[in-house]
């Protein structure tokens, strides 16, 4: 599959393990689970920072293998799922980061280009995510108003 912007083709970045079974190392049960996600959910967490966590620091390979079920299912089930989605989030933050830049740096064209390729990347997922509901139909994306909300 080709790149978005541009002609070239690429390799995705992530390998998933080939077991899909409980590991037998776990310790930890469904419930268990469940109760560390939404406490690490409550302190601010990323979904993908979650995984994280319970990899490196509870011995937890991959929740889905372990539980049947995906970290965003126990968010969502908790109440506990953020206001935008974690890759939405991510374009947003460095849409403004690169608005900074040009401020200060008003001649640097590679960079301006780089906002309106993030940006049109911005409009895209936000059709998207309305369409599948997890956006109101009367959200836009405002970079003042873009400030205020990651802020």
């Amino acid at each position: 599959m080709a790149r978005m912007h541009t002609r070239r083709k690429g390799k995705s970045g992530s390998k998933h393990p080939l077991r899909n079974s409980k590991p037998d190392f776990v310790a930890y049960d469904q419930e268990e689970i469940e109760e560390l996600i939404v406490k690490l959910a409550k302190e601010e967490n990323t979904p993908s920072k979650i995984g994280i966590i319970l990899r490196d620091q509870y011995g937890i390979p991959s929740v889905k293998d372990v539980t049947g079920k995906k970290i965003g299912f126990y968010l969502q089930k908790n109440n506990a799922t953020p206001k935008l989605p974690e890759d939405m989030q991510n374009l947003i933050t460095k849409a403004l980061s690169l608005r900074k830049h040009l401020a200060g740096n008003k001649k640097d064209n590679h960079n301006a280009r780089s906002l309106h390729l993030v940006e049109s990347k911005i409009h895209r997922i936000s059709k998207y995510y309305r369409i599948k509901g997890k956006l109101p139909e009367t959200w836009r994306y405002d970079p003042e108003s873009a400030k205020l909300l990651m802020a």
